[in-house]
Order: C-alpha cells, then sequence, then structure tokens
C-alpha cells in the first residue's frame, strides 16, 4: 500500500527506504515508542538467564509488560522466541517489576 504526504494540499507518494540493520529499527521505534504506540520504554537490550529481549516496555493502560523483538526479515523461529520470552516473564516477574521501577518519573504498578 502506497504512503503519501501532504505539501501544501498536494500530496507526494513516500519512498521506502530500507533498515540495514535490526538494530536501526530498534532505535527509531524506542525514541519513538510512546508516540508511535503510547508505551513507556522500559529498558533496551533486558537480559535475563542468557536471554536478550530488544526493548521492554510498560502499557500503563493495561497495566502489562510488552516485549518487542525486532526482524528486519522474515523469521520462522519468532513464534518459539516469543513463548520463550513469556516464559521468562512468568518466571521471573520481580527482575522486570525492578527495572521497571528504576524509571524516573513513572507511575507505580497497582
Amino acid at each position: 500500500m502506497a504512503l503519501f504526504k501532504n505539501q501544501n494540499g498536494s500530496l507526494s507518494e513516500l519512498k521506502e527506504k530500507q533498515f540495514k540493520l535490526e538494530k536501526d529499527i530498534q532505535k527509531v521505534f524506542e525514541q519513538n515508542l510512546n508516540s508511535i504506540m503510547g508505551l513507556l520504554l522500559v529498558k533496551s537490550e533486558f537480559t535475563i538467564k542468557n536471554k536478550r529481549i530488544d526493548t521492554l516496555a510498560y502499557d500503563e493502560q493495561s497495566c502489562a509488560f510488552i516485549i518487542i523483538e525486532y526482524k528486519r526479515d522474515k523469521n520462522i523461529s519468532v513464534i518459539d522466541q516469543g513463548f520463550t520470552y513469556l516464559s521468562l516473564m512468568l518466571e521471573n516477574k520481580a527482575d522486570f517489576i525492578v527495572d521497571y521501577n528504576e524509571i524516573p518519573f513513572q507511575l507505580s504498578l497497582p
């Protein structure tokens, strides 16, 4: 689907620019996490039990942690990776809460 921008009432098509690295996607997304998703950034590169989560965020509206994994290309193993992260979160809730509590000026968990 083509995307357009409005310049003084005239539409011009936006050209797609590919990201070279997943890290580039992560940087742009994390810098704009609140604007794009309405989420609070908890930690970039959150590591627990020798597993690294690209972005750990928190949704204040639903009071839930959000794990974001970036993929530049299609990847079949992403479902398995999601189950691994869910298991990590369920088994290590306290570690997630500790990092959340270290964010300056955040709201308290209910």
